[in-house]
This record gives C-alpha cells, structure tokens and sequence, in this order.
C-alpha cells in the first residue's frame, strides 16, 4: 500500500508541472499583451516595451517559469500586475469559502446518496421509482437555476436565509451554515442525481454475484453481508462517481459564488480573467489543478484499500 501511495504521489507531481508549465507558456505567451492591458489601449509603444520589462515578461519563458516555479515551491506565487496584491495572499482568503461550499456538499452527497442507492436497490418498488425520477430531475435542473429558485422561495418569499454574502466560521458557526445552506442545496441536488444512481446500479450489481448467494446460503446475517462484503464492492465504482462529481462541484461553484455573492476562487478568477490579471489567473489554475489531484488521489487510495487487486504493484 505505501508503495501505491509514493507513486500515486509522484505522478500527481509530474501531472502538476507538465499541466501547470503548458498553462503558463499559454498564460504568458505575450508578454506586450499583457504589459499593455496592465497600461492600456493608450501607452505607447515604448511605454509598453518598459512595462514588460519591468515585470520580467521580456525574458525567455522557460526562463519566467522555473523562476514561478522557485516561488510555488515556497509558496510564493507572484503579485498581482494590477493591484500588487500578493496572489498567495489573496488566495488565502478565498480558497477557504470554495473549500467550504464543496466540502459540505460533499459530505451530504455521499451520505444521501448512498442511503438511496442501498435502499433502492434492497427494497425496489416506489421507492426504486422515485429515486429514478429524482436523478432524472436533478440532472435536467442547472444548479444556477435551482440557486435563483431557492433565493426567491427562500431568502425573498420566505426572508429566513440570506440572499447573498458569506460568513467565516470564525466569527460565527451558525452564520457560517447560514450563509451556505442555500448555495450547498443549489450544488446538492444534482450531485446526488449522479451519485445516487451509481450507487443503486453498484449495489445491484453486486448483490446479483455469485459470492452473495454463496454467503446468504452458509447462514450470513444480512446486516454482516451487506456491509462487510456488499457495500465494500459496491463502493469501488461510486468512489470513482463522487471523484468526478467533486471534480464538477468546481465548474459549478463558479455560478454559484456568483449568484450569491460568495467570495471564492470562481469570483476571482472572472474577476482576473476579464482584467487580464495573469499572476493571479495562474495562481488560481494551480489552485485548482491541486484540488483536483488531491481528489484524484484520495479517490485511487480509497480505492486500492476498497480492492486490493487495484493497488500498484
């Protein structure tokens, strides 16, 4: 198992810098560019030329990205062209609300979803219906729109959560769930759509195996056959589920930062992308990429403690 989980490790490492050196060379690529949506439409030639060589766009990329990437390795990521703002700083603030949001709906998700799918699946019936149904309607439902709906039910019609705004846990724990309860419902219900379904077609599948007529017939309780055996080879293919539903959790937040005010990364990176801030642009896609391999990570050692056949050898 340590042995999967050094290499697991290692390829994460060298999927962060060959993802984060082509978005860099992207992201960096015109260096007048940049220098003169940092001036504006209206600097001259000579302005620009000294702008760019002011902030180092002038230099050999690979030059500027071994540079970026000293700093990423001391945490380090630059400033912002247009405010000076440290980016690390300013990520710091805000990684924390993102996190947050898709945390919680995380958490709810695997949960329900788990308890639906095992349900549908042992007892079928209307239940086994009204799951279907839900995870049709929740797919076919955008997040942003149901965020809209739930605003206006919930926040205008009936003024029981707040509309917009975001308060730290720090400060408040009740005002913290408060302001995200609404945002994590307008997530939820479609990421139980997907991992609710899986989960009933997991548990079917395996309850149709061999092994589960073979133990129910040596006298099993079936408390013990469900959750010792059933469950855990149910679990692989949902693990893999609630991995891709978390990885989509981040486009989805995006909105849904926007539609109730939330301070996030999704915010940001609009905000820096329209104004052509690139330090900051890139500060959010490692980010990001981070996030994401994190998730991949944790969803392959799961995994390999799940089904020791799926380990690295």
């Amino acid at each position: 198992m340590f042995r999967t989980i050094v290499i697991l490790l290692l390829r994460s490492v060298g999927v962060l810098l060959i993802v984060s050196f082509f978005t860099f060379c992207i992201t960096f690529s015109d260096g007048i560019g940049i220098a003169r949506s940092v001036l504006g439409l209206s600097a001259s030639d000579e302005q620009v030329a000294a702008k760019a060589a002011e902030l180092g766009l002038d230099r050999p990329l690979i030059v500027q990205y071994l540079d970026w990437l000293s700093g990423l390795v001391t945490g380090d990521l630059g400033a912002s062209f247009l405010t000076g703002q440290s980016v690390t700083e300013a990520l710091s603030t805000r990684v924390p609300v993102t996190l947050s949001l898709i945390i919680l709906t995380m958490i709810f998700t695997t949960v329900i979803s788990v308890v639906l799918g095992v349900t549908s699946a042992l007892y079928g019936g209307w239940i086994d219906r009204a799951l279907q149904f839900i995870s049709v309607l929740g797919a076919a439902i955008p997040g942003y729109i149901l965020g809209i709906g739930l605003i206006f039910a919930f926040a205008i019609a009936i003024p029981y959560f707040p509309a917009t705004g975001y308060i730290r846990a720090t400060d408040s724990v009740q005002g913290w769930l408060w302001s995200l309860t609404l945002p994590v419902l307008a997530l939820l219900v479609g990421a139980i759509a997907n991992a609710a379904a899986q989960f009933r077609g997991s548990m079917l599948d395996a309850l149709s195996q061999d092994y589960v007529r073979t133990l129910r017939s040596r006298g099993i309780p079936e408390s013990q056959l469900l959750f010792r055996h059933v469950l855990r080879n149910a679990g692989g293919p949902g693990l893999v589920v609630l991995s891709l539903t978390t990885l989509g959790l981040f486009g989805g937040a995006l909105f849904i930062e926007a539609i109730f005010a939330l301070p996030g990364v999704g915010l940001l990176s609009v905000s820096a992308a329209l104004a052509g801030d690139v330090p900051m642009v890139m500060g959010v896609v490692v980010v990001v990429i981070v996030l994401v391999l994190v998730v991949n990570l944790l969803a392959d050692v799961l995994g390999s403690l799940l089904n020791p056949k799926a380990r690295i050898r």
